[in-house]
């Protein structure tokens, strides 16, 4: 093989990795395009283009000097390992995180680069800050993930392949580093650390990336499945929603009580014509804030009508089902609405039906009509779990 063909060989070879890393970061970025409201996508994609760039300094020796070259790449390849353990956290943890940690990291491992180039001159303990330290972030990052619950099976592969990807840069740097490396750059690149390194990072991090990115998708999915289930006003299951979820629901159910609830905002129409469309959105905002604030994990809680809402209460009979209508009641009396007169609270009426072995969901939701339709013809503000 002449020497040109060498060279364009090597040239390609260098040069694979930042444009597959580019492909990911269109793709993070695709997928942010699409739902804004989460920002891990945008730093996955830094973290892409941030490695890219690394990859590129080296090979193209920007900047010329040795140090600098040294600082600037590893400055790089930091903040690109960095930027996938934020967004690995940031999209599972979903808080404000404080970025001391981070920025601590960074400048670990930046001071001791400085240090073993500037003042005590070492390669090897350069390759061992860089290798151990990733490694050591992207473990302490798994372990933060460890203690989140997994909701998709994508979520358990990608804490595998961290743990793996993070576990590797330990015995992989001792066993081709060793105690020495090659000073002179062409014989570094030939060494076995070097090519054991591209081959891990080509695999693991493929790996990991392909994952990250199938998690994304799936965030995305559920979150477009979320927006078309979930009322926009009240932030409960729409009707579509609701009886999406109760087929789910029912489909896997054991033997167990299980008790519906229908209520209805009493006189909603005439607070939308004496008090405007808009106090009529704050008490249904209000309501809906209540009924998630008291409801269980399991209970599902639905609007399913213009001011009418369903509860589904699971491991819950009409006893049960009574008290938590009162608990209900006293918190929409304790609240404050600006547009009414003292001398008027906002009140509901419901309908209670628990469910019989031999009944469809279609009967109990009958039943449960019927009575809160004579709820509303005896006075309103009552319960009605009979007849």
């Amino acid at each position: 093989m002449s020497r040109a063909k060498i060279l364009l060989h090597g040239i390609a070879a260098i040069l694979i990795t930042p444009i597959v890393l580019s492909v990911f970061a269109a793709g993070f970025v695709w997928a942010w395009t699409v739902e804004k409201r989460a920002s891990y996508p945008l730093f996955l994609a830094g973290a892409c283009l941030l490695f890219a760039l690394g990859v590129l300094s080296q090979f193209l020796r920007f900047p010329a000097d040795d140090g600098q070259n040294a600082l600037f790449s590893g400055a790089l390849y930091t903040l690109a390992v960095l930027a996938v353990c934020r967004a690995l956290v940031d999209r599972v943890v979903k808080s404000n995180i404080s970025w001391f940690w981070y920025t601590f990291a960074f400048l670990s491992v930046m001071i001791l680069l400085w240090y073993f180039f500037y003042i005590h001159k070492s390669l090897i303990a350069r390759v061992y800050v860089q290798n151990f330290g990733y490694g050591l972030m992207f473990f302490v990052t798994a372990i933060r993930l460890r203690k989140e619950e997994h909701r998709h099976a994508v979520d358990k592969i990608i804490f595998w392949f961290l743990i793996i990807f993070a576990f590797q840069f330990f015995p992989r740097t001792v066993l081709t580093a060793g105690l020495a490396i090659p000073q002179d750059r062409e014989a570094f690149r030939e060494s076995a650390f070097w090519q054991v390194l591209q081959l891990s990072l080509a695999f693991f991090g493929s790996g990991l990336a392909l994952s990250i990115l199938a998690a994304t998708l799936t965030d995305l999915i559920e979150q477009l499945r979320l927006d078309r289930d979930v009322d926009s006003l009240t932030g409960v299951l729409n009707r579509r929603g609701f009886d999406e979820r109760v087929s789910s629901l029912l489909g896997r159910r054991e033997a167990d009580r299980w008790t519906l609830v229908l209520c209805d905002i009493d006189r909603f129409k005439s607070i939308n014509d004496s008090y405007g469309h808009d106090a009529g959105d704050d008490v249904l905002r209000a309501f809906g804030g209540i009924l998630t604030t008291h409801a269980r994990s399991a209970d599902l809680i639905g609007r399913i009508g213009g001011e009418e809402f369903a509860l589904l209460l699971p491991s819950t009979g009409v006893d049960g089902a009574c008290d938590f209508v009162q608990r209900l009641r006293v918190a929409l009396k304790g609240e404050c609405f600006s547009f009414l007169p003292s001398d008027r609270s906002i009140t509901f009426s419901c309908g209670i039906a628990e469910w019989e072995v031999c009944m469809e969901y279609s009967d109990v939701y009958s039943v449960a009509d019927r009575r809160l339709y004579l709820a509303k013809e005896n006075g309103r503000d009552v319960s009605i779990c009979s007849g």
